[in-house]
């Protein structure tokens, strides 16, 4: 499936012991996929901190309106590694009982890349 979300500015929120943090306001954009498509709606968040170490850790929740109705929320983790030029998610999805919750028994794997300034495009795989 491919996502791509549409964000807003970075807001930081400062040093803590973890590092660095900020706040990515994801305000909407599209997917799709071989058994689902729709939008990601407006008011998710990604929350990011930069570790000491130059790793990057990511963690978003976003909500996806299947074209059917199904609302199906996201939580997707991620790392980036700079150094070794490493990025790669792991999105959990929460679908409702019915035709997408195949979703809720599955594992998945993803690749991010930024789309615009504006805009990043995420890649997701079934694992099993």
């Amino acid at each position: 499936m491919m996502v791509t979300a549409e964000i807003a500015d970075p807001i930081p929120l400062g040093k803590s012991p973890a590092g660095d943090r900020r706040i990515i306001p994801i305000t909407g954009g599209k997917f799709a996929g071989p058994k689902l498509k729709g939008i990601i709606m407006p008011g998710g968040e990604d929350a990011q901190f930069d570790r000491s170490d130059g790793v990057t850790v990511f963690e978003a929740r976003y909500w996806l309106k299947t074209d059917d109705g199904a609302i199906i929320k996201v939580v997707n983790r991620a790392l980036s590694d700079r150094a070794n030029n490493y990025l790669r998610t792991h999105p959990e999805f929460e679908a409702p009982t019915g035709q997408h919750d195949w979703l809720n028994r599955a594992l998945f794997v993803g690749t991010l890349s930024l789309g615009g300034p504006e805009q990043v495009v995420l890649r997701y795989y079934k694992v099993v």
